[in-house]
């Protein structure tokens, strides 16, 4: 290749970033899935095997965001920038990461039973992940697509939002009806960290926003 292609390429607007971090969002969905399968089941031998796999989803996700991140440097995108790509793209692998640290919890902190409250808020991440996923094509048009993006970004905000009273109302639950002080604890970790992997999802939308401000304000 010449000099001048190759320069050529770096300032050619690209759209293959865009299948990577589906690959990414997928491993995430895969996780955000497992996981609720995991607290519906009642086997510690089931909990273990859960979290291996969605340990799997994570590491693969982890590869593909060093794969993004290789591919992403020193090349420029059109109008979005590369960095502002690669920001959503580790919010991704921080879900990722909160997702495996709940299963890991699961099987420490071995609690006595998986309450409905605990399904539900892993349902919400579920629902996340989906819609982090249902996102990330329409950066490939944010011109033609600012609303629509905005739209899904609302609905994950919403989510979230569903996650924090979903989490409060628990709280008061365990505290009103759960007298083993030990797995009062427990019950509320898990809690945290399923509202945080929610939180997580949240900060994926709030750069994908961040990126749409600066595409508006160009």
């Amino acid at each position: 290749m010449t000099l001048t292609r190759k320069i050529r390429s770096l300032f050619t607007p690209r759209r293959d970033f865009v299948p990577l971090m589906l690959q990414q969002a997928g491993f995430l969905c895969q996780a955000a899935s497992l996981l609720t399968e995991m607290l519906d089941n009642t086997s510690k031998d089931g909990w273990k095997r859960f979290e291996r796999e969605i340990k799997t989803c994570e590491q693969q996700g982890d590869a593909i965001l060093t794969e993004f991140q290789e591919q992403m440097s020193g090349r420029v995108i059109g109008t979005v920038s590369t960095l502002d790509l690669q920001t959503v793209a580790m919010s991704i692998d921080d879900c990722l990461d909160v997702i495996k640290d709940t299963a890991k919890a699961v099987i420490i902190y071995n609690p006595r039973s998986i309450d409905v409250q605990l399904k539900d808020l892993a349902g919400i991440v579920k629902a996340e992940a989906g819609a982090i996923r249902d996102l990330l094509p329409m950066l490939v048009d944010i011109k033609h697509r600012l609303k629509a993006i905005s739209l899904q970004c609302d609905r994950i905000t919403e989510l979230e939002h569903a996650a924090d009273e979903a989490y409060e109302e628990y709280v008061g639950y365990i505290f009103a009806n759960e007298e083993d002080l030990r797995e009062m604890t427990k019950y509320k970790n898990l809690a945290e960290l399923l509202e945080t992997a929610t939180d997580c999802g949240k900060r994926v939308s709030d750069n994908v926003r961040k990126l749409l401000m600066k595409y508006t304000t160009r």
